[in-house]
């Protein structure tokens, strides 16, 4: 490995990281002076509230609630947010859980119980502040009637090893929830609600972070069902699921709350952090590394094998002819990619993309390229994606490893780490969706 591009590529990543923790981000959003909350061009009288509560769910749940305390302070009157296992940082007025991800288990399904009932409980002149971010999808869950949570688990890794898109995924769960796709806003009424959001999906769609809980929901039970037909999921779907979808299509049971629903005119959604702002510090940090950097998109999605071919052909592209930009480059994009899991081994889709991508760079001298996932967690594991250059698929024959067999067993995380090209940071107390970034540090011709 180029010692050189890994530490440049490793000082971009932490820029970025920084950019979207969740202090940074709750304190370029909100302004208080005296007692007056600005938030996005709306002003909340706090002196006027008669009660003031938090609730969040989302991998960078905790990190918001400390930063909304040390901004607000005694003006809070209790909460309780869920986070993933590893996420928790100390707070002193909201109360703070971990459960599973991304998976749900039976520790989400409490919180999301206990949070419905503290927010049921909300009226007028009450304040709702809700902390979302991503993650919270598994980590809310709260199954509608007819629907275990068992089936929710089932359903969630069918539609994960399918290689569903998130927004896919979320559309399914909105449909077998009682908090998902807007209904949440639901139980909060009369109650006012500001929702700051964290975003982890591609365009920051308000109806798929964390699957939209206080946001329109532009699918419907017919979508969900076409969702599942499509990945050839509807007959291994639990019978209670399939059960619920086809009352939803009868118009037996209503759907989830549309766009115009007066509900929403209590309800304010502020994006404070996605995959732009942390893609923007990263071309930041490379620009002051000396690369000419270019965004080339915020909006990534495919398949980890697909893009990689893309971000491959693309180093090549700079080395042979030195465009789009002529090196140093830093050629960069956020989002989220899908694997279809088709093996039985260990990874992600941010290690996957990136030893995909490295059988497109073999041999190419002065490049680097890196998928991390920016909360730290890649897949199951304990890494947040992989970085790989023109000599990794050497070092992995050295070490007695087929790269070509690691791939087709989805294997990628022993692959990396057998070349050493496994990136590890730890839970980063955020969650904004992927980068990937290609560096190329000399023109050769």
């Amino acid at each position: 490995m180029d010692k050189g591009i890994r530490e440049d590529l490793e000082r971009i990543a932490q820029a970025a990281l920084a950019a979207v923790t969740p202090e940074g981000c709750l304190r370029r959003a909100l302004n208080l002076a005296g007692e007056r909350l600005e938030v996005e061009g709306r002003t909340y009288d706090l002196d006027s509230v008669r009660r003031l509560s938090v609730v969040g769910f989302g991998k960078a749940s905790a990190g918001m609630a400390a930063a909304l305390e040390e901004l607000l302070g005694h003006r809070i009157q209790g909460g309780l947010v869920v986070t993933a296992d590893g996420y928790r940082v100390p707070t002193r007025r909201v109360e703070v859980v971990e459960a599973a991800h991304p998976v749900p288990d039976a520790r989400g399904l409490a919180a999301a119980r206990r949070i419905a009932a503290l927010v049921s409980g909300a009226g007028e002149g009450d304040l709702v502040v809700v902390l979302i971010s991503g993650g919270g999808s598994a980590l809310f869950t709260l199954p509608a009637e007819g629907i275990t949570l068992e089936d929710l688990m089932q359903t969630n890794k069918l539609l994960l090893r399918s290689g569903a898109k998130i927004q896919e995924l979320n559309a399914v769960r909105k449909h077998l929830s009682q908090v998902k796709g807007g209904q949440l806003a639901r139980l909060v009424a009369p109650a006012r609600v500001l929702s700051l959001i964290l975003s982890d999906v591609p365009g920051d769609p308000l109806g798929s972070i964390a699957s939209g809980p206080t946001a329109p929901d532009p699918t419907t039970f017919q979508d969900a069902a076409r969702i599942l037909e499509r990945y050839g999921l509807w007959a291994k779907a639990p019978p209670g699921v399939r059960a619920r979808i086809e009352a939803g299509l009868r118009g037996e049971i209503p759907d989830t709350p549309k766009p115009g629903d007066p509900v929403f005119e209590l309800v304010q959604n502020v994006i404070v952090g996605s995959g732009r702002t942390a893609a923007e510090a990263a071309a930041a940090a490379g620009v002051r590394l000396g690369y000419r950097a270019l965004i080339l998109t915020t909006t990534l999605e495919g398949e980890a094998r697909e893009v990689a071919k893309v971000f491959s052909a693309l180093a090549r592209e700079l080395v042979r002819f030195g465009r789009p930009v002529a090196p140093p480059a830093l050629l960069l994009a956020a989002g989220e990619t899908t694997v279809p899991v088709r093996g039985s081994g260990y990874g992600g889709r941010n290690q996957e993309l990136a030893l995909a991508a490295a059988f497109g760079i073999r041999g190419l001298p002065g490049v680097a390229i890196m998928s991390l996932g920016t909360d730290g967690r890649d897949g199951p594991t304990d890494a947040a994606g992989g970085v790989v250059d023109g000599g990794t698929l050497s070092r992995l024959g050295a070490a007695g490893v087929d790269p070509e067999g690691a791939l087709a067993q989805n294997d990628s995380y022993h692959a990396l780490k057998a070349a050493g090209d496994l990136l590890v940071t730890g839970p980063t107390g955020t969650n904004v969706a992927d980068l990937v970034l290609l560096a190329v540090r000399k023109e050769e011709g």
